[in-house]
């Protein structure tokens, strides 16, 4: 079984930035800190002017939060750690001051979710159904949900945090503004990323990087915001109900 990792390339003025968990692309504590730390690191290279985000796999581009580690969280303070490794990724991609393309091949559910809508631009794939599951857990998209209806509007937040137990297909979260396109093969959608991504970099940096800061204009305060909602999910992981549930799923 292939572990755990982050990784970057850089191929001309494109950075690659992949994720990788042999459970679906789930993301435990360590992978979200590598993968926050990889993108501001990349993000400040000189050399690059736009980051392709991915994970690995041919299926599902990312299944949310660590079963595994939401099992084992046993105070409100290990569970604020644990949620805020979603907030610290999506503060860096709020952050990065280069665009990131978003390539989604697969089902995306919960914290994917919000990753996916915290890219700047995002491509997928017509397997890319998507799912808010937390509230059949007991808790909540708390964390990603400002990046969800930042892009999707509240109107379609509600709708599938409210239906946690419906996958949305790709046509779906691209009429909502998630995707901006989908492909009808992950063959077409790289070559569409690929493309799309050359492209961008002829355009100046500078203009870039000032719309950048016009798109995300309005959430300074995120850094707070995403902590204060990381502690309440943190202190809901720890009811009777979320356990007793997270057990059945286990």
């Amino acid at each position: 079984m292939v572990e755990a990792y982050v990784q970057y390339t850089i191929d001309g003025s494109i950075a690659t930035v992949e994720f990788f968990h042999p459970e679906q692309n789930s993301l435990p504590g360590t992978i979200l800190a590598q993968l926050a730390n990889t993108i501001s690191e990349v993000g400040n290279m000189s050399e690059v002017k736009v980051i392709i985000l991915k994970s690995g796999g041919d299926r599902t581009f990312c299944a949310g939060a660590s079963f595994q580690e939401l099992i084992a969280i046993d105070d409100a303070a290990t569970g604020k750690v644990f949620f805020s490794g979603f907030a610290n990724v999506i503060n860096a991609m709020r952050k990065c001051p280069k665009f990131i393309i978003g390539r989604i091949q697969g089902k995306t559910v919960g914290g994917g979710v919000g990753i996916a809508a915290s890219t700047d631009y995002c491509m997928a794939t017509q397997f890319a159904s998507i799912k808010l599951s937390e509230l059949n857990v007991g808790i909540g998209p708390f964390v990603v949900s400002p990046a969800i209806e930042r892009k999707m509007g509240v109107s379609a937040l509600s709708q599938i945090a409210i239906d946690a137990n419906t996958f949305y297909d790709a046509n779906w979260a691209r009429e909502k503004g998630l995707f901006a396109q989908v492909f009808e093969s992950i063959e077409a959608m790289d070559e569409g990323v690929q493309a799309f991504a050359e492209h961008l970099c002829t355009y100046n940096p500078e203009a870039m990087l000032e719309m950048k800061k016009i798109f995300w204009r309005g959430t300074e305060d995120w850094d707070n915001l995403l902590a204060e909602r990381a502690a309440i999910s943190g202190r809901l992981v720890l009811s009777d109900f979320t356990k007793e549930k997270l057990q059945k799923f286990k």
